[in-house]
């Protein structure tokens, strides 16, 4: 199956797209963003660049068949309103695709929402909100969707290098578990080289 995921870094739109025909029996419930921490003294300017997925939770249970339009690299350039130009990466069957878009900030710094929600058919709500982050290493990201009436929420591990300490790794399998997910919703994610430009 052809996963468009249009970003990563922005939740892999495409992928609930080709999901929302295949939803499956049951998901697990979104946790209310009450409930999902924030990153203190969120700093903008710090968490712009370039990043790469490490690892991915989400709240329907993985196929095997999307791994082969996994996102490759996310850059977030701040500009002076202080959001986001989110360019994306990715790779599937079908080739090498490139994506930008916007993310506005919200009322809490650290929390986002989409520059052009109507540009997305299908999609009603969208909040990216970073949950943890040292700027350097690794950025820890929950998203919550509302695609087509059905709610959805992805965890995904930031690295600036394809790789983080295994350290990093077990405090994002910890939290993702804490948020419901078995350890068939979790996965990391095995970088191919090489696969489109310069990455």
């Amino acid at each position: 199956m052809a996963l468009g995921l249009l970003w990563l870094g922005l939740i892999l739109l495409g992928a609930l797209q080709t999901q929302a025909q295949d939803i499956p029996s049951f998901w697990i419930p979104v946790p209310p963003l009450s409930q999902i921490p924030l990153q203190p003294d969120f700093q903008d300017d710090r968490f712009q660049g370039h990043w790469y997925p490490i690892g991915w939770a989400q709240n329907t249970i993985w196929n095997e068949s999307l791994s082969q339009g996994l996102k490759l690299n996310s850059t977030y350039e701040l500009k002076d309103d202080h959001s986001y130009n989110v360019n994306a990466t990715w790779f599937s069957d079908k080739g090498c695709y490139h994506k930008s878009s916007t993310i506005v900030p919200s009322e809490q710094p650290g929390q986002f929402t989409l520059g052009n929600l109507a540009g997305f058919e299908g999609l009603q709500h969208y909040t990216m909100r970073v949950v943890a982050t040292d700027y350097n290493q690794f950025a820890m990201v929950f998203y919550k969707l509302i695609f087509n009436n059905t709610e959805y929420f992805e965890l995904i591990l930031y690295g600036r290098a394809k790789e983080l300490s295994p350290e990093v790794e077990d405090h994002f399998f910890n939290f993702a578990r804490s948020l419901g997910l078995s350890d068939d919703y979790i996965f990391f994610i095995e970088h191919m080289e090489n696969q489109c430009i310069d990455d």
